[in-house]
Order: structure tokens, then sequence, then C-alpha cells
């Protein structure tokens, strides 16, 4: 009798499925105080999206911080993020698309974010743009504070109303202080109360010593950022003593995307 012969059957190969180890991430933000929540319900748990491109979704991430912010305080986060983003992994020029991607997204310029992201080549396989990946793999995440103001976002208007409101006002000592800005190379005499809000004190800046927005002030005493809502006797300023104002540059004009 002849042997027996046995062919193998020829395996299908397995599809390949694309890893992203957590450690690529330049900007892993799911040790950040916010609640991250999209408008279908499901929650972002920082988890690596696999599968292919998909569209940009045109719908707005909705998200709670754990600590209500302000909106300068939310300003203030997204320049630090976008300034400092580029510094750790992926292309500058890519992080830059995907800034004004989401400046156009968060106006509901869905069109313009989508063209934006396509003509650097980048894919976001959840349709959102909290993971992307540009065409060598890199993944490029982005926080949700950088995308949509929180549900809980305090407005600058709302919070002057409340200052507005305190009661009864603590008798402070009226005393003078130096001020020095970081772009001047001259102390200006400022008189002040003790028990004014710091808030209140860029306000009189802005009105009445140079003509800087308030949001793009920030007060220094001892190497201490001062927070809008602290008063000057919790720093135990005296007169003559000198508060440090870092102004922010304005940003040179861009040329539009071609």
């Amino acid at each position: 009798m002849g042997g027996c012969i046995t062919s193998q059957r020829e395996r299908s190969p397995q599809p390949v499925r694309r890893v992203v180890s957590e450690s690529q991430s330049a900007n892993n933000f799911s040790a950040n105080s916010e609640s991250r929540e999209v408008t279908n319900g499901s929650r972002y748990e920082g988890a690596v999206a696999i599968g292919k491109n998909q569209s940009l979704k045109k719908e707005r991430l909705r998200w709670r911080s754990q600590v209500a912010m302000t909106e300068g305080q939310l300003k203030q986060k997204r320049e630090i993020f976008w300034e400092t983003a580029p510094a750790y992994e992926g292309k500058k020029e890519v992080w830059d698309a995907l800034r004004a991607a989401a400046q156009a997204a968060e106006t509901n310029d869905w069109a313009l974010a989508q063209a934006i992201i396509d003509g650097v080549g980048v894919s976001i396989p959840s349709g959102t743009l909290l993971d992307c990946y540009d065409e060598l793999g890199t993944r490029y995440q982005i926080p949700p504070y950088c995308l949509s103001s929180p549900l809980n976002l305090i407005s600058d208007a709302d919070l002057g109303k409340d200052e507005n409101k305190s009661t009864p006002v603590k008798t402070g000592k009226d005393v003078a202080i130096k001020l020095r800005f970081s772009d001047s190379d001259k102390d200006v005499k400022f008189p002040v109360n003790t028990e004014e809000s710091i808030a209140s004190l860029k306000k009189r800046v802005h009105q009445s010593v140079r003509n800087v927005d308030p949001l793009d002030q920030r007060w220094f005493f001892g190497g201490k950022l001062l927070q809008d809502r602290s008063r000057l006797s919790e720093f135990k300023i005296r007169p003559g003593y000198v508060i440090q104002i870092i102004v922010k540059a304005p940003k040179p004009a861009s040329s539009p995307l071609s």
C-alpha cells in the first residue's frame, strides 16, 4: 500500500494589531484632575485607540473639572500645554497644526479643523483630537481642557460680581507699594489697601497704570505666584515692598495656513 500523504493547510495570516505603548505618549494626562466624558456618554480613560482613521466627529467634548477654574486659569493652562508639548515628543509643525485644529473645532468650524489635520497627515482613530497619530505613528495626546471649556467653568464676569457682593468690607491699611513690570526697568509706585484682592488690583493697574489686560498679568511676591482671589494682607506686604508683574508678550502675527 502506498504511504499516506498528509497535507498541511495553509494558515491564514493573523491580522496585525497596531499597539502603541503608553510610554510613547509625550503628554499622558491620565493623571490630571479632570474627569473626561464625551457627548455619547462613554468615558475616556487614556487608553490607546486602535483602528482605522476616522473623520473628526462634529460634537463638543463635555467634561467637568474636579476643581472649578476661571476663564483666566483655563487660558493660562492651555498656553502652558501648547508651549511645552513640542519639547517632549513629536514634530513641532504637527503640534502647531493640532493647536489650530483644536481652536477651529471649538468655534464649530469642523471643516477647517478637518482640513488642517488632513494637511499634515494626522489620523484620529477615535474621531476626536484626544488621540492623534502622525504618518510615522507618533502619538499626540491633547488634554480635554485644550478642546473645550469645562461644564463648571467660572466666568470672569461672575467672579467680578462675587467680589462686588462681598460682605462687610474688611478695613485694611492703605499703603504704597512698588510694581516692577517684566518689560520695564522702572518701578511704579502704586497705592493699595491690604484687603484688596489681586484680581481687583489687576483691574486697577489696567485702568490707571498700564493698558495690560488683567488676564495677561501674573503677580509674584517673594517668588510666589499671587492668585486672583488672594488678598495682600495674606502675604504681609509692607509699604515700599516690590511686587513683580510678568506681562505676557503679544503673539506675533502668523501667516494663514496655505
